[in-house]
C-alpha cells in the first residue's frame, strides 16, 4: 500500500508504477493511499513510482523507487484429466476467448472505491497451496499458480471476501463455475471451481455474502475453493491483501 500526506487538503492524486496507472483513493483530509500491485512475474530490481498530485491550479510531482526483492517460487506436479492439459481442438477457441475476455475485464474496473472495511478468507482454513508455485500437470510445465488454494469440503459456502460488483458468474473451461468481484479501482476477487453459483453477473454484493459453494469443476484434482486477486492488472498473493487490508 503506498501512502500519500499532505500538509494541506489535495484535489487529486494519479499514480504511475510498471508502465500502468495505478488508482488511488482518498483517506482523510490530508492523505491518499494506493494499492500498488507487484505482478507474479515482475523481475527483480528497481521501479520507479511517479506520483502527480493536485491542488487548485497547481501540480506537485515525485518519483519513489519501488525495489522487487527476488523470491523462490515451489514446484507442485499434478494429475489431471488430460483434456486440461491437451485440450481437443473443439474447445481451442472457447479457451482463447474466455482468456481475452478476462484480460479485458482486468481493464474495466469501476473508476471509485466499492470495498469496505477489511478483507476476510472466503472460506476458512488456511491455504494448501501457494501463490506462485510453478505448476507440472501430467509431466508438463504450465503457468504459476496464481492464486491461493483452500482445501474444503464439496458445498461449503464461499463468502465474498468484500463488497464490489459481481462482472462475471458463470462456467469457463480451465477455472470451471468461476465469480469475479470487482471491488473497484483496479481491485478484483476470482473464486473458481464452485460446484455452484449462488449470484449473477450485476449483483452488488456486500461483505460475507454467499456468492457459490466448494466443488471440483474445471481443472483439478478434488474439491477446493481457487482465490485469485488482481490489483491493477497485477496478479497478487490473496493472502498478502488479507494480511494488509484485513483485521488487525
Amino acid at each position: 500500500m503506498f501512502t500519500i500526506s499532505s500538509m494541506e487538503p489535495v484535489d487529486s492524486v494519479r499514480l504511475r508504477a510498471f508502465d500502468r496507472e495505478i488508482a488511488a483513493f482518498k483517506e482523510g483530509a490530508l492523505t491518499w493511499r494506493a494499492l500498488v500491485g507487484v505482478d507474479l512475474d515482475a523481475a527483480p530490481g528497481t521501479y520507479h513510482v511517479t506520483v502527480e498530485a493536485k491542488s487548485g491550479g497547481q501540480s506537485l510531482h515525485a518519483t519513489y523507487d519501488l525495489r522487487v526483492e527476488p523470491r523462490h517460487f515451489p514446484t507442485r506436479t499434478l494429475t489431471v484429466d488430460e483434456t486440461f492439459v491437451n485440450p481437443p481442438a473443439g474447445v481451442v477457441d472457447r479457451i482463447v476467448k474466455e482468456a481475452r475476455e478476462l484480460e479485458t475485464l482486468w481493464t474495466r474496473s469501476a473508476p471509485g472505491r466499492l470495498w469496505t472495511g477489511p478483507f476476510a478468507l472466503p472460506v476458512s482454513g488456511r491455504a494448501v497451496s501457494s501463490f506462485g508455485t510453478r505448476s507440472i500437470f501430467n509431466g508438463q510445465p504450465r503457468s504459476p499458480h496464481s492464486g491461493a488454494d483452500f482445501l474444503s469440503p464439496a458445498g461449503t459456502p464461499i463468502e465474498a471476501p468484500n463488497a464490489g460488483h459481481v462482472v462475471l458468474a458463470r462456467n469457463l473451461y480451465f477455472l470451471g463455475n468461476t465469480v469475479v468481484i470487482d471491488h473497484g479501482l483496479g481491485l478484483f476477487s476470482m473464486l473458481a471451481h464452485l460446484s455452484a453459483l449462488e449470484v449473477h453477473e450485476g449483483d452488488e454484493v456486500a461483505p460475507g455474502r454467499i456468492v457459490g459453494r466448494v466443488g471440483a469443476t474445471g481443472r483439478v484434482t478434488g474439491p477446493h475453493l481457487h482465490w485469485a486477486v488482481r490489483a491493477g492488472a497485477a496478479r497478487i498473493d490473496p493472502l498478502s491483501l488479507v494480511a494488509l487490508l484485513g483485521r488487525s
